[in-house]
């Protein structure tokens, strides 16, 4: 199977574009039904080790707090 790209680190998850042939489909499906924004965003803008909340919300605060940091 060719390897997709993908800056996400969660490789173990099965949504993952590595983890099966659909690309990045299964994983913003999933992020759009919990309110979240994916991994790959928040990797863009900070560390997500030890994040458990990947919510719309959460990512906008996180990121008006930051941005001048950024």
């Amino acid at each position: 199977m060719e390897r997709h790209f993908c800056s996400c680190k969660q490789v173990e998850c099965e949504k993952h574009p590595n983890n099966h042939d659909k690309g990045c489909d299964p994983c913003i499906l999933k992020n759009l039904e919990l309110g979240e924004i994916p991994t790959c965003f928040w990797i863009n803008i900070t560390n997500v080790i030890g994040k458990t909340d990947y919510s719309v919300e959460n990512f906008t605060k996180f990121y008006l707090d930051h941005k001048n940091k950024i």
